[in-house]
């Protein structure tokens, strides 16, 4: 019969209330909402790109920049295996192609560099479903005792999988540090990741902290020179240019002493005597004893600092520093301090990335889109309203009160799970209204239809939502697979519209059932009519 229990209507209206009161903190500014006591919600809807503006970048990783400096890496691997006890003689060792090559003098020898080398094909676990251990390298052998470590296929792809998912948690970091609200990095495809930044105010500089590699290291400085007069480095050396000095150049030992990952923390300040901005760091409890090691036995010297193969500053040591922290100086102004903070904060990148694609929005369009939403939205739902009313009168008017709460549950979603709300999110939303009226048409030409057969009202009613709510849930249910399909095969703005137009199936689902029927419920009760005629 319409009798609902009095627990389910105290837990339909604790949904809605509690759907209004997750809602409310949208209505508000965010320093409003921050003040509120803790009980309350504070979660509020985040705008996507083109309702608020801001940046978008789609990045590459560069595999040739990759491979070429793994490569590199591999040669000072293959150079060590092979100076091992007992030592290994061998010529032309180097990088050929796609590999790194070398020749065995003593055809005695192949065997244990074969074991040796077999040590440095670098087995990874793959991440793929059901694969097992994939090697980063293919070991070949010559009858004339020529090895060759080259790239897998598997193995490299691997690699880029997770050179991707490692950048794409230091894009994170970094963006976090800008104080962004809610941006966006997602995979696209198997080497690139697209970011979105709503509401930055800034692309350049969102796409000079994402975009830099930022590998640190420190090296002892041999000699500083002019660039004009850089030839070939010396043995166990490199040459790299000074950043604030143009056509200086200075010689460091080849190996680094100390890396990004011996920082604990950088931070923006000023240097006190001068009052330039400066970038302060602090090393880990590893990293500063080897730093005081360094400074105790190089009092005099310089030391170099160097940034994606630029030197940004070369101190002098003049004295042993124990203490594990120290500063860099340039020609810093405070944002470009800060954000070189920034950069040694969140990490280096695991490889260097191209950009393909770089959007700006500007707010002004963003608040066109949403006005342009808004007036469909609204123009939408009064055509839709009117039509049920005109149709169904008194009923209408109960189904557009249930739309309406619809909209509100919708919305209540979006804000907890803080999902991104986009242009083609509103259409979803607006598209949802005209789904959320059609299971009350069909619920009510049900009852129109029982009423006609001569039964009494309650029972039209009763009969009417038992005997639409199959039709209504096989509707919505296969409109559900196909916004779920939306959701995990599409992207971008395919995403927006599948994860509004979801969740307003399962708030249609639950109005059309629970809150339409207590309206009808409670009318019934009080006006006890003995047929139904609409």
């Amino acid at each position: 019969m319409l009798i609902i229990a009095r627990w389910k209507v105290i837990l339909i209206l604790l949904v809605i209330a509690g759907g209004i009161l997750a809602v409310i903190p949208n209505f508000f500014t965010r320093e409003e909402v921050n003040s509120w006591p803790g009980f309350l919600p504070k979660n509020r809807i985040v705008l996507g790109l083109d309702l608020q503006g801001g940046a978008y970048l789609l990045y590459e990783v560069d595999r040739e920049d990759y491979t070429a400096k793994r490569l590199q890496n591999l040669v000072g691997e293959v150079r060590r295996a092979m100076l091992e006890a007992p030592r290994i003689g061998y010529t032309g060792l180097g990088v050929q192609g796609d590999g790194v090559q070398l020749r065995i003098r003593d055809p005695a020898q192949i065997d244990i560099a074969r074991e040796r080398l077999e040590q440095l094909r670098n087995p990874m676990a793959s991440n793929l479903l059901g694969g097992g251990a994939v090697d980063e390298f293919e070991l070949t052998v010559s009858g004339d005792g020529v090895m060759r470590l080259s790239f897998s296929a598997d193995g490299l792809a691997q690699r880029i999988r997770g050179i991707v998912q490692q950048s794409m948690e230091v894009i994170s970091r970094r963006i976090d540090e800008l104080g962004t609200t809610e941006p966006s990095i997602q995979r696209q495809g198997e080497d690139r990741i697209l970011v979105e930044a709503p509401g930055l105010g800034d692309p350049e500089r969102l796409k000079a902290i994402v975009g830099q590699t930022a590998a640190l290291t420190f090296h002892m400085v041999r000699e500083a020179i002019s660039s004009d007069a850089v030839t070939s480095p010396p043995a166990g050396t490199i040459i790299l240019p000074s950043v604030d000095e143009p056509g200086l150049s200075y010689i460091l030992d080849a190996s680094a002493l100390m890396s990004g990952e011996d920082l604990a923390d950088a931070q923006a300040a000023f240097e006190q005597q001068t009052n330039q901005p400066v970038v302060s760091f602090r090393l880990t409890t590893s990293g500063g004893r080897t730093f005081a090691e360094v400074t105790a036995a190089n009092v005099g010297r310089q030391f170099a600092i160097v940034l994606d193969d630029e030197v940004i500053s070369a101190p002098v040591i003049q004295e042993p520093i124990p203490g594990g922290t120290g500063q860099i100086s340039g020609n810093f102004t405070v944002q470009t301090a800060n954000d070189l903070a920034i950069l040694l904060r969140a990490g280096s990148l695991p490889a260097k990335l191209t950009i393909l694609e770089e959007r700006s929005v500007g707010p002004g369009l963003g608040a066109d889109s949403i006005e342009a939403g808004e007036i469909a939205a609204v123009i939408g739902a009064i055509a839709v309203g009117v039509f049920i009313f005109l149709v169904y009168g008194l009923f209408g008017l109960l189904a557009n009160l249930a739309v309406i709460v619809n909209v509100v549950l919708i919305f209540a979603v979006l804000t907890t799970l803080g999902a991104t709300l986009t242009l083609p999110g509103i259409a979803g939303i607006v598209l949802t209204i005209g789904t959320a009226v059609d299971s009350n048409v069909l619920i009510y030409e049900r009852i129109r239809e029982e009423a006609r057969q001569g039964r009494s009202a309650i029972a039209a009613i009763d009969l009417g939502f038992k005997r639409a709510l199959g039709t209504i849930l096989d509707a919505n249910i296969t409109t559900l697979i196909a916004a779920l399909a939306l959701l995990l095969l599409g992207s971008g703005p395919i995403r927006g519209f599948a994860i509004t137009y979801a969740i307003g199936i399962a708030t249609t689902i639950f109005t059309a059932f629970t809150f339409t029927r207590l309206l009808v419920a409670f009318w019934y009760d009080r006006t006890r009519p003995a047929k139904i005629a609409f």
